[in-house]
């Protein structure tokens, strides 16, 4: 039996989410890299998801130029961890607070254009996630320039910086799974 071209962007967009949630957990393991090479495994990190949104993306019969943005503005924050010289966390942090704040930008425009799908709650839901990730880091930004202005990069703050990423990265994985759903049913 031949798959409708519903079921293989289903199909894709499945495999998209599940893979991100792969990564989500592989944000948690974050903490146990060396601080030297945190930014890089950010970077590496965003890349593949930046990349693996794109391509879910792709397939999208509603909002997909807004998803595709959020990927490629995924796939420009992995860009800019990669090419940093600095691998202190301090500036990354708001690298990552502009790339959550691009995003929520993206997939608000996403939900917007969602109209009565079904697909509207769950990148709502995803923008939310991020919005509140963000808000998170801003009021955060303070006291952490106080923590590695007197200590350095402690572990608490890099873990508190992977929680944050396996979070967005959760938010949409869990989107792209709903998303396969609906496109499975046809109500994309």
């Amino acid at each position: 039996m031949t798959a409708t071209p519903d079921q293989r962007r289903a199909r894709m967009t499945a495999l998209c989410g599940g893979l991100i949630l792969l990564l989500a957990l592989g944000a948690l393991l974050l903490p146990e890299v060396a601080a030297s090479s945190g930014a890089l495994v950010v970077g590496d990190l965003l890349l593949v998801a930046g990349l693996l949104e794109v391509i879910a993306a792709t397939g999208r019969r509603a909002a997909r130029l807004p998803a595709t943005l959020a990927g490629i503005v995924t796939l420009a924050a992995g860009c800019l961890f990669l090419a940093r010289e600095e691998t202190r966390f301090l500036p990354n942090i708001t690298v990552m607070t502009f790339w959550l704040l691009l995003r929520v930008a993206m997939l608000a425009w996403a939900t917007l254009q969602a109209g009565g799908s079904a697909v509207r709650r769950w990148t709502g839901i995803a923008a939310a996630t991020d919005l509140a990730l963000a808000a998170i880091l801003i009021l955060g930004l303070p006291l952490a320039s106080i923590i590695v202005a007197l200590f350095g990069t402690t572990s608490e703050l890099i873990a508190s910086f992977a929680w944050v990423l396996a979070l967005s990265f959760l938010a949409t994985g869990a989107m792209l799974l709903q998303i396969s759903i609906c496109e499975r049913e046809g109500a994309d």
